[in-house]
């Protein structure tokens, strides 16, 4: 047998463990038995829910908070089992996983790396998490990974959308369900063209972290394939919340397209500052000056309000959506929080059961056993269509779409019409692509820790 092989089985310890820097849990002190980190011995199972309780996505992280805890409901057999009945794989059964019960601990990322990182590593350390999830930015997406691949523990990406995350950073014990940059950019370029033309002038506003830069590469490349030219791109402070200073130039550039790489908090902020100095009402190059916005969700076009009116940008999910698994979990978050839930939440929500399902397809807890069970997984019924989660890098691979602010909503949460439902074959792209780092890209060694 290779080392490979007695790796991926956790009969050898990975030289990730050896160098980590990861203080070992509890556990390997106490016995020498344990197969893998965090190994549940009682009747019960704890996962590790980090998310942004504070910062500029704190809106996101209490929706994906929201969503579970209505998870680990239906795998615990309450409530009405949402996604488990449309789900195309019919292993749980509202009996926990692998009959032990779920509980739950929860870290405030702080929408910050290093805050993350620490509050993921109490997590698996002080609490026993055999699994860490959540996040609303690809910085701790990427910083939470990292630690979760030393520590030998999966970890199943909340809201992250930078190509890192399973692109040049992918690990081996990462696994994203939501879309990507490059996805966004193949996705939104075709409609643009259909409804502004091919000969625009672009103006970006950056989030200064990767995934501003990879959404800004991505839209840049698909926009300028199209004959858009880029005529400036300038980076904004993650903290920044008034933009007045960056909008200004705009009205100077030349520029006939606002495109605002930027999410949660920092966007409706920009997106109204750009509003307040009249961008909407003016015309550059003949044209009616038009705004974009590549990452949308519905919690961001509530905070901007009437600003969204016609705005295209991109989206994950939407809770309008009428097939049985979006409908179904719809109607579950609903009844239990009054309002329906955001894209953040459902990717969540849909992580935590993809995890449960592997680790009972699996037979076992063991990261690199979860790990085999998730790799090449194709799938249905949890909201996006059919999906297949990519052995090559984890990502997982569903149709995407294109999204405006409506014109006349009808209610508080009817902010988003869906325009375009993207079809996979036309957002997917090869393993090396150069946006995903290229052919040096590389999973690495799955860790099972122990």
């Amino acid at each position: 047998m290779s080392k490979t092989d007695l790796t991926r089985r956790g009969l050898l310890k990975t030289s990730a463990i050896a160098g980590a820097g990861v203080a070992l849990p509890t556990i390997f002190t106490a016995s020498s038995a344990a197969a893998f980190t965090n190994e549940p011995t009682g009747d019960t199972v704890t996962l590790g829910f980090n998310v942004p309780q504070s910062g500029p996505y704190a809106d996101e992280g209490a929706d994906e908070l929201r969503a579970y805890e209505l998870a680990v409901e239906h795998l615990n057999g309450g409530g009405d089992g949402g996604m488990m009945n449309t789900f195309s794989s019919k292993v749980l059964e509202g009996a926990g996983i692998l009959g032990k019960k779920v509980e739950y601990v929860t870290g405030d990322t702080q929408t910050k790396a290093d805050a993350a990182r620490a509050s993921a590593k109490s997590m698996i350390e002080k609490d026993g998490a055999v699994m860490i999830t959540g996040g609303s930015s690809s910085g701790v997406a990427v910083a939470v990974q990292a630690l979760c691949q030393e520590a030998g523990v999966i970890f199943m990406a909340g809201l992250t959308h930078s190509n890192d995350t399973t692109g040049k950073d992918r690990k081996a014990n990462g696994f994203r369900h939501f879309f990507n940059s490059y996805m966004s950019g193949a996705a939104l370029a075709p409609v643009l063209a259909n409804a502004y033309g091919t000969d625009r002038k672009a103006y970006h506003l950056t989030a200064d972290y990767n995934w501003g830069y990879t959404t800004e590469e991505a839209v840049r490349a698909s926009t300028e394939a199209m004959g858009w030219e880029t005529v400036a791109a300038v980076k904004t402070p993650l903290t920044q919340t008034d933009f007045s200073s960056y909008i200004a130039p705009v009205l100077q550039s030349g520029a006939d397209t606002l495109i605002l790489n930027h999410y949660g908090g920092n966007m409706v902020n920009s997106l109204t500052n750009a509003v307040q100095f009249g961008l909407r009402d003016k015309q550059v190059n003949g044209k009616d000056f038009q705004i974009v916005v590549p990452l949308y969700s519905r919690l961001m076009a509530k905070g901007a309000g009437a600003n969204v009116k016609g705005i295209f940008g991109s989206t994950n999910w939407h809770w309008s959506l009428q097939d049985e698994g979006s409908k179904a979990f719809v109607k579950s978050f609903g009844t239990k929080y009054g309002f329906p839930p955001s894209q953040a939440a459902h990717t969540c929500y849909v992580q935590a059961m993809l995890y449960a399902d592997a680790v009972q397809r699996a037979g076992s807890f063991a990261p690199c056993a979860v790990a085999e069970a998730l790799e090449g997984f194709e799938f249905d019924g949890m909201g996006n269509g059919k999906t297949l989660y990519r052995a090559d890098d984890h990502q997982c691979f569903k149709d995407v779409l294109v999204v405006k602010g409506k014109e006349n909503p009808e209610s508080e949460f009817d902010l988003l019409e869906i325009v375009e439902v993207t079809p996979v074959d036309q957002v997917t792209y090869a393993p090396d692509h150069p946006q995903m780092g290229g052919a040096e890209a590389s999973l690495g060694e799955c860790n099972d820790g122990a």
